[in-house]
């Protein structure tokens, strides 16, 4: 399954709104034109797609003229963070690229700033300072920032980066669970500074882009912010794709890990590594196909169970409404 089918939590999108709607222009009209339904957004447990919420983003950011969708005290202008990159494009490595980020950044943003410095132990610390008060979208903007840093770091060395920890200052909040798509590296809350922390040696990366990549992870913003990996999690990403166009199949924990040639025991071992289990990764593809395939089909809501590998409707809305809150049918008309 690609990054834009995956799912995310709604409180993602409707805290880009909370933030878009502190400003005289917003417009709640723009929900509906990025294909989003007001309805859904506020049930509890709604989730939307990656790319839903891409396409939402972007369309508040063209529309508001600011990249950073009312989170700062000064808007970023549509086109800041492609003359940002363009500015890095010809430095010799990634820790002079970095340097030029942190400068730039400095000149466009009176709230935020990056300073870049080694901890103790030697890693290399990107924190993001807040020099005033961000008010009640801060925990979105942190994790906006942090996200924004990452995503240019590993685009520049053609590398997803796996950061050695990720830090923020809030305590950890209810949808923590979610950061599992959007940092490459272990979560640590109420800490000091919010900070990317990696290894240094991947200041001597060269950089690998030009102006024609650029102008692709542009129009892409955020989708390549965010961390997927197969590498990461590969047992898992190994169980999904095997199962994806197998759901319909009553097949057992058994089969599955002989079908991947290994033991029941091998396979929930090392799923327990990445933190999941045989069902939980299940059930979350179940989920997240469930959802894609409401969005963008009009296949009956008795098929789509049925392809899921649910025995009956019943089973199916109950796994649908525990998942989002709400039955497949009222999910759809919702739409």
């Amino acid at each position: 399954m690609t990054l834009q089918a995956q799912t995310i939590s709604a409180r993602f999108a409707n805290a880009l709104l909370a933030s878009a709607a502190k400003t005289p222009s917003f417009d709640p009209r723009w929900i509906a034109q990025a294909g989003l339904s007001p309805h859904l957004l506020q049930l509890e447990g709604s989730r939307t797609t990656m790319e839903s919420f891409a396409q939402l983003y972007r369309q508040i950011a063209v529309r508001m003229d600011d990249e950073t969708v009312g989170m700062f005290s000064r808007p970023l202008r549509n086109g800041t963070l492609k003359y940002l990159c363009m500015i890095m494009l010809d430095a010799s490595q990634l820790s002079i690229a970095l340097n030029r980020f942190r400068n730039f950044f400095r000149l466009v943003n009176d709230d935020v700033q990056f300073e870049i410095t080694r901890t103790t132990e030697g890693l290399v610390r990107i924190a993001l300072l807040e020099k005033k008060d961000l008010g009640a979208t801060r925990v979105l903007a942190l994790e906006f920032m942090l996200m924004l840093m990452q995503g240019v770091t590993s685009w520049l060395i053609a590398r997803k980066i796996p950061f050695v920890r990720i830090g923020f200052t809030f305590p950890q909040p209810a949808h923590a669970a979610e950061y599992e798509h959007l940092y490459p590296g272990p979560v640590y809350f109420n800490e000091p500074v919010t900070a990317l922390y990696m290894d240094p040696a991947y200041l001597k990366e060269p950089i690998r882009q030009d102006q024609t990549s650029l102008g692709l992870f542009i129009r892409n913003a955020p989708m390549d912010w965010f961390y997927f990996s197969d590498t990461n999690r590969p047992h898992t990403h190994q169980l999904r794709d095997f199962l994806k166009d197998r759901l319909d199949q009553p097949l057992t924990v058994t089969e599955v890990a002989h079908a991947l040639h290994t033991s029941p025991r091998t396979l929930a071992r090392r799923l327990s590594a990445e933190g999941t289990t045989f069902q939980q990764t299940k059930d979350k593809l179940r989920r997240d196909l469930a959802i894609e395939l409401l969005n963008k089909t009009s296949l009956p809501v008795a098929l789509i169970g049925s392809k899921l590998g649910f025995e009956d409707p019943a089973a199916f809305n109950r796994a649908f409404r525990q998942w989002t809150g709400s039955a497949p049918g009222a999910y759809r008309k919702r739409q």
